[in-house]
């Protein structure tokens, strides 16, 4: 999805083991692991007037990973992907060296239809010597995910490595990203269970961390690498997600994510004068904001 402001300097705080802060890249923290961008999306009514309908846009640099709790989209793009992406199932796009995209409603929930938008999108940054690969997709059906239940919660492995599995999602670095469920009040320790940088996004409920109660909408970063312990409460819904940082720095400027400040430049130029590729059929361009 576009977002425009994209580096948004989110008021974050220091409870001990943890920063804490809205969303990701926050002040003290710009990246988790290989994350470098989550965007929240709902949840939100749409319907009967107001559909979702993002114009083709470009990315370069990164993987995009859409993730919807509910609702549904219909993704179109310049490699000749349409895929509908539904609850519980994984989108990757791979933009490497570049790619455009849209996100509509689906033509047969609009008319009228009224349903709830809820997801994440998130933001995967490939390691250098992938900055400029080609571009692929891959869609993951909830199925195909691991899925397993202990110590009163229900858990998911969406992408990458962890508790002793692996996802089918393809990863291009060392990184997890796990849904956990919390059927009663919880202790979760990781420690064993994930390697690398942890962030935890609390999607509903809330978790008792150092002393402190935070609720739903937080993301919390652990300062230990491969260790984390809360207190979850039951019906919270959490989202783990990091790993291995890169050694190198990211830039960052709309839509678009290198190593290189170069390649940046000459994407946002080619951007500008339309040298991307396009979706077959679709007329629409997201102007480079200023």
């Amino acid at each position: 999805m576009s977002n425009t402001d994209l580096i948004i300097e989110e008021r974050s705080r220091d409870i001990g083991d943890f920063l804490v802060g809205r969303l990701i890249p926050f002040r003290k923290k710009r990246m988790v692991g290989p994350f470098i961008f989550i965007d929240h999306m709902g949840p939100e009514k749409l319907g009967p007037e107001k559909y979702m309908d993002v114009d083709q846009h470009p990315h370069i640099g990164l993987a995009t990973l859409t993730y919807l709790l509910e609702g549904e989209i219909m993704h179109e793009d310049s490699i000749g992907t349409t895929q509908r992406i539904r609850p519980g199932s994984v989108n990757l796009m791979v933009a490497g060296k570049g790619v455009t995209h849209t996100e509509r409603t689906p033509d047969d929930l609009r008319g009228g239809h009224e349903y709830t938008m809820h997801g994440y999108q998130i933001w995967i940054a490939l390691p250098k010597n992938l900055e400029n690969m080609e571009p692929e997709f891959y869609h993951i059906s909830k199925d195909e995910l691991p899925s397993w239940e202990e110590d009163g919660a229900a858990f998911t492995l969406v992408a990458g490595e962890g508790f002793g599995r692996q996802s089918p999602v393809p990863s291009y670095s060392d990184l997890f990203m796990v849904s956990v469920r919390a059927e009663e009040d919880f202790s979760l320790d990781v420690a064993g269970n994930l390697k690398g940088e942890i962030g935890i996004c609390i999607v509903e409920g809330g978790v008792d961390a150092c002393g402190q109660q935070v609720e739903a909408g937080n993301m919390l970063v652990s300062k230990l690498e491969g260790q984390c312990a809360l207190k979850v409460r039951k019906g919270s819904h959490l989202l783990l997600f990091g790993g291995e940082p890169f050694e190198e720095e990211r830039h960052i400027y709309w839509n678009f994510v290198s190593s290189q400040k170069e390649t940046i430049e000459k994407a946002k130029e080619n951007w500008r004068e339309k040298r991307f590729p396009k979706v077959e059929g679709d007329e629409t361009y997201v102007p480079l904001p200023k």
